[in-house]
């Protein structure tokens, strides 16, 4: 279950494009948005910050 939603603007070009790559590959926007944000996090956030210390000792 989530938590909260997120709501973001964006061109509409690039909101339909996004969405029809999304549906091409039989995947929820919403699940490839959160990867990405995954991703971001974990090539952004700083080594020494408690999450980061939580998923390396995983």
């Amino acid at each position: 279950m989530k938590d909260s939603g997120l709501r973001i603007r964006v061109e509409r070009d690039l909101r339909e494009r996004f969405l029809e790559i999304c549906r091409q590959q039989d995947r929820p926007a919403a699940q490839v948005i959160r990867e990405f944000m995954r991703a971001y996090i974990a090539e952004n956030e700083a080594p020494d910050t408690p999450e980061k210390k939580k998923r390396v000792s995983r």
